[in-house]
């Protein structure tokens, strides 16, 4: 009898993660956003999760669904992963061309954005932080329009491209610029 119940509960919680696994996906949907700059391509890969009403950035106590000081995969189900087809410069710093996983740490006043290589990670664990290749420093700005799905999104001028990332009411502008 206690076998039966056993294996119950087993198939109870596959079933369980399994609907959850498999649904997240029409709640959050996978999307790329592209960039380029004359030869140079930027693309980042992630899910968009939509605000329905609740408070996104503020204090843990508050029970924000991303709280200040905390890591945030940039999405939700996946690691975000962001690839350069060359070596460039992110906000700054040199990157060498290839694929990363990028994360934040939302602050009210900026977001340390950071690139690792730790790649093929469910976004919820956070990442082995020895692997960070990179970590910069972004002010926020606020938007007066709420933005209701997380997006991302690159424009350019004629010697940087720009990754702007949005939600709610909160926004950051990252410079790209070739190497």
């Amino acid at each position: 009898m206690l076998k039966k119940v056993i294996i119950g509960l087993v198939i109870a919680f596959v079933v369980y993660f399994a609907y959850g696994v498999f649904t997240t996906r029409s709640h959050s949907p996978l999307t790329t956003a592209e960039g380029s700059l004359g030869d140079l391509t930027v693309s980042v890969d992630y899910c968009q999760p939509y605000k329905k009403g609740r408070l996104i950035f503020g204090e843990e106590s508050e029970d924000a669904l991303v709280p200040y000081g905390k890591y945030w995969r940039l999405g939700a189900n996946d690691a975000t992963e962001i690839t350069f087809s060359q070596d460039v410069s992110f906000a700054g710093e040199s990157v060498a061309a290839g694929r990363y996983r990028m994360y934040a740490v939302p602050n009210l006043s900026n977001w340390e954005i950071s690139l690792n290589s730790q790649l093929g990670e469910f976004g919820y664990f956070e990442p082995d932080y020895t692997l960070d290749v990179l970590k910069v420093k972004i002010p926020t700005r606020i938007n007066p329009n709420t933005i209701e799905q997380f997006t991302m999104a690159f424009d350019s001028d004629s010697t940087n491209l720009f990754l702007s990332m949005g939600w709610d009411a909160t926004m950051i502008r990252v410079p790209i610029a070739k190497q």
